[in-house]
Order: structure tokens, then sequence, then C-alpha cells
């Protein structure tokens, strides 16, 4: 029950306070790590074979290391109860991003409501990995929705699961695993070698806790009154249109409650990526209110996806 207490605190946390800027992130001092062995060594003198092999141990180093210091912290506050209790809320706390996700995306929604498209390209580029430069007004929405989707998963379910798994320790190995996808894990040149590890097993870690937030979000969208036999039609049809085989879950689910057309072709540091369409091709255009939508489906998912594990661990413990 103190594990259940634990993470519902930190839950209520997330949803209070985001993840402010300023504050200490374990997730920080994972990027700047990742970002450091990376630029430590000289990709152009290697060849695919090495480059493969230095990413896997930046796999290990970045997985194993906060998996050491995570269990070391709650170890050795394990002595006293008060403590031990307050550093595990904290450190569930940080592997939680709903309200953080949902305020990136209202920040972009009002920008475009307030017709200042540069400004939101901005921002959508601060948590998306393509190019936004170029992105139209609704290149901009759709990038926005799409990201708000795939996070439901990695950012609100996929912790949540391993939280109520392994508590504290699992959670942030979790976010070791998705923060090297998230900075590594991409296909173009620069990358494609060195992060295709952590790519991988990125899509074994998020397996399962993609199909279960394709749930959450098709309740959602019964729960929000959409068209949630669209999303069930488009979910059950295009769930594997994504070069990733976890991605399109949620997406389908909300292109089909929203009657979106999502995904697409996509620039990555100048390349460009084709990726399968999701969604009908007579679908509307995506517009900025469309986005509130996406955020309701994510904090309705992430309270059913809270209440589900709670209720799954309290049955089995």
């Amino acid at each position: 029950m103190a594990l259940i207490s634990m993470i519902g605190l930190a839950f209520v946390l997330d949803l209070l306070l985001g993840d402010p800027y300023s504050w200490p992130h374990p997730v920080k001092v994972m990027g700047q790590a990742i970002a450091a062995y990376v630029k430590k060594f000289d990709q152009t003198t290697r060849s695919a074979r090495q480059l493969f092999w230095l990413g896997v141990l930046l796999w290990f180093v970045i997985v194993g290391g906060t998996a050491i210091i995570a269990g070391a912290i709650m170890g050795l506050t394990q002595r006293w109860f008060w403590l031990h209790y307050v550093v595990g809320v904290y450190l569930c706390y940080t592997t939680l991003s709903i309200r953080g996700l949902a305020h990136e995306g209202r920040k972009i929604q009002k920008s475009l409501q307030a017709q200042r498209l540069t400004q939101a390209r901005q921002q959508v580029g601060m948590i998306v990995g393509r190019d936004t430069q170029q992105l139209s007004a609704e290149a901009v929405c759709k990038a926005t929705i799409e990201t708000i989707a795939e996070n439901t998963s990695d950012g609100v379910i996929a912790p949540l699961f391993y939280l109520f798994i392994g508590g504290p320790v699992l959670g942030l190995v979790y976010k070791a695993v998705n923060t090297l996808d998230s900075m590594v894990g991409y296909r173009n040149q620069k990358y494609r070698n060195i992060g295709r590890f952590s790519a991988q097993l990125d899509d074994i870690f998020n397996w399962l806790p993609a199909r279960l937030t394709w749930l959450f979000l098709l309740a959602a969208s019964w729960l929000l009154r959409l068209n949630s036999r669209g999303a069930w039609q488009i979910g059950r049809r295009d769930r594997r249109q994504h070069l990733s085989p976890n991605s399109a879950l949620s997406e389908s689910v909300v292109a089909g409650a929203l009657d979106l057309r999502l995904g697409g072709p996509h620039q990555y540091f100048g390349e460009r990526v084709d990726k399968p369409f999701i969604g009908r091709t007579d679908a509307r255009p995506a517009s900025s209110a469309d986005i509130g939508t996406t955020n309701r489906m994510l904090y309705v998912s992430a309270i059913l996806g809270l209440l589900f594990f709670a209720g799954c661990r309290w049955l089995l413990i």
C-alpha cells in the first residue's frame, strides 16, 4: 500500500506542479550525460560496427548508471521511513509528465490562436525531433497532436506501468531507456548506428504499455463523447502504420477520435523520412482546438491508467 500511495501522491504533484524548468530533474542529468558521450566520439572516423557497439555501451552506461544511483538513493534512505517515502515520491514524480506535456501543447495552441506561427514553430520544435522551421499552421497542429498522443504512452502510461512494478528505481530506469531513444534513436545518418540499440530496447520496453495506452485512449474517446467508433475503427486499422512498432497505437486512436489524418513524411535533421499516413484520406483539416481535445484525452487516459495499475497491484499484493 505504501508504494500505491507514493505513486498516487506523485501523480497529484505532477498534475499540480508539472515540470518547472528551474527544478533539478534526473532526465536533465541523463540528457547531459548522453550528449557528452555522443560528442566524445568522432563518428566520421568510425565504422558502422564500431558505432553500434559504442551505442550498446552508451545504453548500459546510462541505464545501468541510473539503476545503480536510484537504487543507492532508495537504499540509503531505507532506515528512515518518512525520508524514504518523501524521496520515493519525488523520484516517482520526476518520471511523469502529464501536466508538462499538456502545458507545452497549450502554449502552441495559444500561439496558433494568436496567429504567431513563427513562435508556434519554435515551441513545437522543443517537443518534437523533426525540423519545424517550414511547417504550416496545420502541420504544427498535427505535430503537436502526434507528440501528445505518443507521449501519453511514453510520458505517462509506461512510467506508471513500471512504477507500479518496481517503484522509483524501475520507473527511472524506464525514463533512461526512453530518454536515450528520444536523443539518439533516429534513423538518419548521424544516429542510425550509435542509436540503433537504444531504439530497439525502447521498442521492447514500450511494447505492452503502448497497447495498454491504446485501450485507455479508446476509453477516453468514449468518456469524452468524441468519435469513439472512429477511434476503434482507425485504431484497429492503422495501429501498425508507423516505422516504430508502438507509436501508431496511440496516434491511430487519436486520429480516429478527432477525424484527422496524421503521420506522413517529415524532415529530420535535413533528411526526409517517409512515414505511413494514419487516418482517413478524407479527414478534415487539423485546427488548434484539436490540441485542447488531445490534452483532454491525455488527462482522462492518465487517470484511467493510474486507477487500473493501482487496482492490479492492490489485488496482487
